[in-house]
């Protein structure tokens, strides 16, 4: 099944819901199962003066990377709660990532003045 980029902004504007079994803390931080360390970070991080098809190309083959990666929510969370500025993380753009942090800005405005929200599916 084929998502458009507006679906996948739309599931990620809720809170996750975990898709990996409970991790044990002791085991780590979530980055050491990352299917990324594997990859090269010139996949994630786009090089200077990068063509738009490039771009394009490169931030799609890394979102399917993402899309295989265990821990794809801890990863997406993190890069949403620092925020991370720049490339790839948890299959999200830094473009997707402002749009999703600003849709639960919204939400939480909303949220504190007791106007009522339109649910979005959780991704699982």
């Amino acid at each position: 099944m084929l998502h458009t980029p507006h679906q996948s902004l739309q599931a990620a504007a809720t809170i996750p819901v975990q898709r990996t079994p409970e991790r044990d803390d002791q085991a780590g931080p979530w980055h050491a199962d990352a299917v990324c360390r594997r990859d090269e970070a010139g996949l994630f991080f786009a090089p200077s003066k990068e063509p738009t098809a490039a771009r394009l190309s490169r931030e799609q083959a890394a979102k399917r990377v993402c899309a295989r990666c265990p821990v794809l929510v801890e990863c997406r969370e993190h890069a949403l709660v620092m925020p991370e500025p720049y490339g790839v993380w948890g299959g999200l753009t830094a473009a997707e990532r402002r749009v999703v942090l600003s849709r639960r800005r919204r939400a939480a405005q909303a949220a504190a003045a007791g106007q009522p929200t339109t649910e979005v599916p959780r991704i699982a």
